[in-house]
């Protein structure tokens, strides 16, 4: 058997070849990416004319650079190669206009054409992301592509192609293209043409299947076991916490569970991609101009410190939480808790073993199985080389969420040290702060918001401006470290990173609300109240807040409907438009979607009475089912 010669290969943003049109593609093996000519993110994304590409040298940027040079369209920003899939039209540069998008199912009866983007689903190769790459010939033996970051690796002098698929054309006139990456799949083609024959079918999705599903298990036990591994420190502590074995605080609600179809779960999914994505885009926009970030009100004496941290491409951020209201009215996002999330605990570990106990795990597919396993991943794709220290409170929460993460990051491979507080800690001859066992700290991961360190700073300065402005966050002093003195050090790598106080802090909706007016997952936001929210009724929030805290809700007119109480009464506020929870079982209900990586990783529920969820309202197991299961139950 013939064994393929695979090419070394090439440094970042080398040529490998040319395709039609003369559009270059380039390496995208980030490892020989050169830091001095690629300082920082910013310098990774790629523009043409003004118009953004996407992200260097990534198979998605290909190929918006090559629909735009040859066709003068690009399709919209997407969070995955294989939403393009999805896709219904291509915007039109130089008019601003919209031309149709069809998708064609790998074996459909009409051929691609060259100039049509061939899509890979996720999995396998492509591993979460899919790929898609130009079609550049085709024929009925085969189909020739041009794309980026599949090889990095030259192309043949003079092939205006990377490589050549099989292809095949059944008796029956299917059209198939074969797949040669290992365990990939083809979805198939999408081509610019309002000729829908033999396209996918635009269907309209039945709104009954974002409807969120209360339901009770039927078994019930005389005696209860503690269906946790008290044994394992994370369950232990959530025990302690919890007062036993439990997902609930109420008797009452020991037997609910929730479900959502498949269908709203694979929107869950697309919507976490796609907003990461988003609030990324919007992170950038924001320190790119001071006067936006001053909306942000965090103090200037950490401005630098901001940039330095988004700069470094390096320093990612590992994992966050969107907070979404689910109804057949819709999917829209409140908010995303990127600095400091919570719950991860009650989603990736204690609502599977819940529903395995009392048996509803034949009931669908919990929707938090796979949180665990992509925390891993994702710390396993950081920087962290040495012994990573877990910052916490004595808070019950935070030790089982400290102790849950310390269970991923040592999976991944990662050494670590659970501390509370900043007690022992001390200064070495060499200016590093040490750990009560003299262990140098260099890596954190952190329970507390970045608004805790902001907190201390503000009241050593007594929110003094001229303090505040010579204020040296960091530098060794004659006192003890203090929590803002590791947290904000030059040598000690935090996670989640400083620049994460952006998407965090509310004051990034309205930019967002701005930047994508019409977006479907997005409420409308503004600084200023307007007529229109007033008319249509509008949430206001604090931009800095935690757990629920100095939330106003107006009804149409202005009609107070719920209101609670905090210590963010005095910070700057915006206003959102209303879009209510869905009242499921008795409880308003807000689905949690969570991100590692960057990438969708896991689901849960909570729930409460009040319009406002809280830090005491309840977690409860979210399952996934069939559609029509949703659908079809009264």
């Amino acid at each position: 058997m013939d064994v393929e010669v695979v090419p070394e290969s090439v440094t970042f943003g080398s040529v490998l070849g040319f395709a039609p049109g003369n559009v270059p593609s380039y390496s995208c093996d980030y490892d020989t990416a050169d830091d001095t000519k690629l300082p920082n993110r910013q310098a990774y994304r790629s523009y043409l004319d003004g118009v953004y590409m996407g992200y260097k040298w990534q198979c998605v940027e290909f190929a918006r650079r090559w629909l735009y040079v040859n066709r003068g369209y690009v399709f919209d920003d997407i969070a995955m190669a294989y939403d393009i899939f999805q896709l219904r039209s291509v915007l039109v540069i130089s008019d601003g206009s919209r031309l149709p998008l069809r998708s064609f199912r790998n074996g459909a009866k009409r051929p691609p054409e060259p100039g049509a983007l061939l899509i890979w689903d996720e999995g396998g190769d492509f591993e979460t992301t899919g790929h898609v790459a130009v079609i550049t010939e085709a024929t009925p033996t085969y189909v020739r592509v041009a794309e980026q970051n599949f090889r990095n690796s030259l192309w043949p002098q003079g092939q205006s192609y990377s490589r050549q698929l099989n292809a095949k054309v059944a008796e029956s006139g299917e059209y198939w293209i074969e797949c040669a990456s290992n365990d990939s799949t083809i979805l198939g083609w999408v081509s610019q043409t309002s000729n829908d024959i033999h396209a996918e079918p635009q269907i309209d999705v039945d709104p009954r299947l974002f409807n969120i599903q209360a339901r009770e298990v039927s078994r019930r036990h005389n005696q209860p076991l503690t269906w946790l591994n008290i044994a394992n420190p994370d369950e232990a502590a959530y025990v302690h916490m919890m007062g036993g074995p439990k997902l609930s605080s109420k008797p009452e609600d020991e037997f609910k569970y929730y479900c959502i179809s498949k269908t709203a779960h694979a929107e869950l999914k697309r919507a976490t991609n796609e907003l990461h994505a988003l609030f990324m885009h919007a992170t950038d926009y924001v320190l790119r101009d001071d006067a936006r970030l001053a909306r942000f009100n965090i103090p200037r004496c950490l401005w630098e410190k901001i940039h330095r941290s988004w700069d470094n491409r390096r320093n990612q951020m590992i994992t966050g939480r969107f907070d979404f209201s689910l109804s057949e009215r819709g999917l829209k996002v409140y908010e995303y808790n990127c600095d400091s999330a919570s719950t991860h605990m009650e989603c990736g570990k204690v609502q599977g073993k819940w529903a395995k106990y009392y048996g509803c795990d034949d009931d669908g597919v919990d929707a938090g199985a796979k949180l665990h396993e992509r925390l891993r991943a994702a710390w396993k794709e950081s920087d962290v080389d040495g012994i990573l220290h877990i910052m916490q409170d004595r808070d019950l929460e935070e030790s089982y969420h400290a102790l849950f993460m310390q269970e991923a990051l040592e999976a991944a491979g990662i050494a670590t040290k659970i501390i509370h507080g900043v007690d022992g800690l001390s200064w070495s001859k060499q200016h590093d702060i040490l750990d009560s066992d003299g262990v140098p700290i260099k890596w954190v991961w952190k329970t507390w918001a970045w608004e805790t360190a902001l907190d201390q700073i503000r009241a050593e300065c007594e929110d003094d401006e001229e303090r505040l402005a010579r204020y040296r966050p960091g530098q060794e002093h004659t006192g003890p470290p203090r929590l803002v003195d590791v947290l904000l050090r030059q040598d000690v790598m935090v996670y989640e990173p400083l620049w994460t106080l952006i998407p965090s802090n509310k004051a990034i909706l309205p930019i967002l609300s701005s930047l994508f007016p019409t977006h479907p997952y997005l409420l409308r936001t503004t600084y200023a109240l307007t007529d229109d929210l007033v008319a249509k009724g509008y949430v206001a929030k604090p931009i800095v807040g935690r757990g629920g805290s100095n939330i106003s809700i107006y009804d149409r007119g202005e009609r107070l409907l719920k209101e609670t109480q905090g210590k963010f009464e005095n910070r700057d506020q915006i206003y959102q438009e209303l879009f209510k929870l869905p009242f499921a079982g008795g409880y308003n209900a807000q689905i949690s979607t969570f991100s590692a990586g960057g990438k969708y990783a896991g689901a849960g529920i909570r729930v409460d009475r009040s319009l406002v969820i809280n830090m005491d309202s309840d977690n409860l197991a979210l399952r996934i089912l069939d559609d029509d299961e949703i659908v079809e139950t009264p």
